[in-house]
């Protein structure tokens, strides 16, 4: 699998070294030509190309033609955006993930079809408003090409799905509950499971009924 990465700051350093670590087929791209020769210097100059990535030439030149993905992690983000633009409609890449610098933009990656986004700042804040409060949603993960989202939810007894069977839920379409934490204890879930305040919920969702699973579990604010 042929990946190519642009940006070759600290986050695509990094990544670049697990990757290749897995042997995979990597290009790192870096327009910056003095941090280009430290980065062929840690991963070597064959995993390291010089230009820059909103470039067509650039593209064309290192093979996004080729590329089974494309990983768009410089520091900003209107330039992951157009790299990741570029690689889904001129050069058909199969994949497609960014690097999202400022949540706001998260729903732009989104409605132009980017298939999946990371925003550190995101998590971290999703992490500490979920220490701090239940009843938050929380990402964990994806499946199926980023289609699937993992979503975990910890109930409040002000949550409308408590005291509530699992069947007795209006969940979206394709959703399922397929695990809940009560207390040290992980308990599989069927239709009579009934769901108790405290539980952590761990639910898969289609990507647009994220939304729907939330007004499911989370009570409405006033």
């Amino acid at each position: 699998m042929y990946s190519i990465l642009v940006g070759g700051g600290n986050v695509g350093l990094a990544l670049a070294k697990r990757l290749l670590g897995n042997n995979y087929e990597i290009l790192l791209l870096e327009k910056d030509p003095v941090q280009a020769e430290r980065l062929a210097a840690l991963i070597g100059e064959s995993n390291v190309a010089v230009g820059d990535g909103c470039e067509m030439l650039v593209q064309k030149e290192i093979g996004f033609g080729r590329a089974d993905v494309v990983i768009a992690v410089t520091g900003e983000d209107e330039d992951n955006l157009v790299v990741c633009q570029m690689a889904k409609v001129v050069w058909n890449v199969d994949r497609v993930l960014a690097r999202v610098n400022d949540p706001a933009h998260e729903s732009i990656f989104t409605r132009i079809g980017i298939d999946d986004t990371v925003s550190a700042t995101g998590i971290i804040y999703s992490l500490l408003e979920q220490q701090i409060m239940s009843d938050t949603v929380l990402p964990v993960g994806a499946l199926g090409r980023g289609n699937i989202e993992v979503m975990e939810i910890k109930l409040s007894n002000r949550s409308p799905a408590v005291n509530k069977r699992v069947r007795e839920l209006r969940l979206p379409l394709q959703t399922n509950i397929v695990w809940v934490i009560r207390g040290d204890q992980g308990i599989s879930v069927d239709g009579d499971t009934e769901l108790l305040a405290g539980d952590m919920v761990v639910a898969l969702v289609p990507r647009d009924g994220a939304e729907e699973l939330r007004d499911a579990l989370v009570p409405q604010k006033p």
